[in-house]
């Protein structure tokens, strides 16, 4: 079974940026850096910040809100590495950007 849920075309997300977008009951950010496509949860652990509103630098996403970095190939916080946003797999398919969600881990907390 494919569980690979269609999200956007490449279009949609221009190199260097980040974008939002709704999986069902989730909303994902999903990230365009030189070295290819990211994705992860849209909201910042620190304060629920939107990730797809903040700066793609590098493998970077800066949160909009107080400017927390993460590293969005393996979530893990630049400043903090034990805090971490949840990734999730992409894959493409032509021009169309695909994304396996991880499950909803059973408890997460916010700082």
């Amino acid at each position: 079974m494919d569980d690979f849920l269609e999200i956007a075309n490449i279009a949609d997300i221009p190199p260097g940026r980040a974008r939002a977008f709704d999986a069902g009951d989730r909303k994902i950010a999903v990230y365009h850096t030189a070295n290819g496509f990211y994705a992860s949860d849209n909201s910042c652990p620190h304060r629920g910040g939107p990730l797809g509103e903040g700066d793609v630098i590098g493998n970077e996403i800066v949160c909009p809100w107080h400017l927390w970095g993460f590293d969005v190939q393996t979530g893990v916080c630049l400043a903090v590495p034990s805090l971490h946003i949840q990734t999730h797999e992409v894959r493409l398919d032509g021009e169309r950007v695909l994304v396996r969600l991880t499950p909803v881990p059973a408890t997460t907390e916010s700082l």
